[in-house]
């Protein structure tokens, strides 16, 4: 049986998606698929996010930032793979 490869995705999540737990909601989520990497807020109203481990948990992680926590009003999610900059367990930044 073989490993599922690991990847990682930065991905920039656009909407009412500060001051709504999606941070805190995300570590959750990523931290039940078993991914490592973060959550953090930009300036601009945006969150970035960093997660890296299997493919399959990560497109599973990647499809929820679509929906975010329930308070949350996603508008646009870009994603884009990034070399693994060997981040530990996923926190919030």
């Amino acid at each position: 049986m073989s490993v599922p490869e690991e990847r990682c995705k930065r991905c920039w999540v656009t909407g009412r998606v500060q001051g709504v737990f999606f941070r805190a909601t995300a570590r959750e989520r990523a931290r039940a698929l078993g991914l490592r990497g973060y959550a953090r807020n930009l300036p601009d109203g945006r969150v970035e996010v960093l997660a890296c481990g299997p493919e399959p948990a990560l497109d599973e992680f990647c499809a929820w930032l679509w929906e975010g926590p329930p308070a949350a009003r996603v508008e646009d999610v870009q994603c884009t793979a990034v070399e693994d900059p060997g981040v530990g367990e996923f926190d919030v930044a």
